[in-house]
């Protein structure tokens, strides 16, 4: 049980940091002018819209396992189904000859396998069901 507390203790850390660095990183292109759009190279608008949106999600997911709520480790599956999803459909943009940053491979690889790791290691330390009903409640 300490092993998984430990765990849990990590991958929230890992989530809210993870988070609010997708947050400032995203909003500064979105809303940084055309300077920090120029400076960003070919970026996929609906992949950088997908990303800044999704790092709220992470802190959100984040804080949800550091207080070990159950509801965390299904956002945590969410997160990680969408961001493959979002994976999928930008390398249906590149197919489709659309432009791209190689950083964006890089960094949608990397986000799949961190919410795919968050969520793999969050469903098998936290329970996802009903809490079982202990000695304590039949007061």
């Amino acid at each position: 049980m300490q092993r998984n507390g430990f765990r849990i203790w990590a991958m929230s850390l890992v989530a809210v940091g993870f988070g609010l660095l997708t947050i400032k990183e995203g909003g500064a292109i979105l809303f940084g002018g055309e300077a920090a759009q120029a400076s960003a190279g070919n970026y996929v608008p609906f992949v950088l819209w997908f990303n800044f949106l999704a790092g709220f999600a992470y802190v959100i997911a984040g804080a949800g396992l550091w207080l070990r709520h159950r509801w965390a480790v299904w956002l945590a599956v969410v997160i990680a189904a969408a961001t493959a999803f979002a994976f999928a459909a930008f390398g249906a943009h590149v197919h489709a000859g659309g432009t791209y940053e190689m950083r964006t491979v890089i960094a949608m690889s990397f986000r799949t396998l961190v919410w795919g790791a968050i969520a793999a290691i969050s469903w098998r330390a936290l329970p996802r069901g009903k809490p079982a009903i202990t000695a304590g409640d039949m007061k």
